[in-house]
């Protein structure tokens, strides 16, 4: 028995006086109506309505049943709207997770803009670098991955990008500017570490010949488990270091940085905004998902603009 469906039922007989028009009012036949009542009593043990060819009355029982159902139902109601208001109201507490590099450089640079738009929403943000992102856990993850990153759980796409050799203009102007890859052996190059990875090698690529590859071999001057430890000492002039468009992009801009070697790419990976289940999902996840691939892309079809791949300056980086 649907003990729910049993109450409302009976709560509907009552309000309507009789069977056929609470039937009508919750779109039932009168015999479904009927069963459920006698269903109901049957559970109960006990008569909860008197019934005659003319009236239809409450028992004593039937009064006090109908008295507590009532706040039942309505604590019920009450619930299930609060609930659907959390799905579908821009209110509330959003709750994110990203790894530091993505925090300081693309997550909170859009957090004025997102509460300016929605300032009903509050953000919630992790900055953790897990072997697993916790994604049971929050509302969105913001995580990177290669472009072949095949994810076991509902995650959308947010931008494809590559990776770029950059370095600061004093730099450059100290130690020269690489013409070829073979010449970064001669430059001082900072490079990410990974436990339990030593990367002895870059592997690059040239998008504008059908992405030929070269491997150049590398003595690093200085190594950093922290992305943004590494981008702070290749803006302070240490070296040569490999960045993700989306994260240097105004460093280009504005000419603290420079790009070396154009056209050639480290690599590409893609920015993932993943989601705990596809169901049910929080209308402020929802619009903070579609607010971070829109800014995300406006910035970098924006750093396109600036800095077309291929496009050299007078020092031989890529173009401010």
């Amino acid at each position: 028995m649907d003990r729910l469906l049993s109450m409302r039922a009976f709560q509907q007989v009552v309000d309507d006086g009789g069977f056929a028009a609470a039937a009508r009012t919750l779109d039932m036949s009168a015999a479904v109506m009927t069963r459920l009542i006698t269903d109901l009593e049957q559970h109960l043990g006990a008569r909860l309505l008197q019934r005659t060819t003319r009236k239809l009355s409450l028992t004593e029982a039937g009064q006090s049943y109908l008295d507590r159902v009532r706040h039942i139902l309505n604590d019920v109601d009450q619930a299930e709207a609060s609930t659907r208001q959390q799905t579908d109201e821009l209110a509330g507490l959003l709750r994110i997770h990203t790894q530091p590099v993505m925090a300081v450089h693309i997550i909170a640079p859009l957090v004025a803009e997102f509460r300016r738009r929605y300032p009903k929403v509050v953000l919630d943000i992790t900055v953790d670098s897990p072997l697993v992102p916790p994604i049971e856990d929050y509302d969105l993850t913001i995580l990177g991955a290669g472009r072949l990153y095949d994810a076991n759980v509902v995650a959308r796409p947010v931008i494809v990008s590559e990776g770029l050799l950059c370095a600061s203009p004093r730099y450059l102007r100290s130690a020269g500017t690489p013409r070829q890859p073979e010449d970064l052996e001669k430059h001082a190059l900072l490079r990410l570490s990974q436990a339990g990875i030593r990367q002895r090698e870059w592997r690059l690529i040239n998008p504008q010949e059908a992405d030929r590859e070269v491997s150049v071999e590398i003595k690093p001057a200085m190594m950093a488990n922290h992305s943004d430890t590494l981008l702070r000492a290749t803006l302070d002039g240490t070296g040569i270091s490999a960045q993700p468009l989306d994260l240097v992009a105004n460093y280009l801009r504005d000419g603290q940085l420079r790009r070396v070697l154009a056209p050639w790419i480290t690599g590409r990976f893609t920015l993932y905004a993943a989601l705990p289940s596809r169901k049910y999902v929080p209308a402020r996840a929802r619009v903070f998902m579609e607010f971070l691939i829109e800014q995300t892309r406006l910035k970098a079809a924006e750093a396109e603009r600036t800095w077309p791949s291929g496009a050299e300056d007078s020092t031989g980086s890529a173009a401010s």
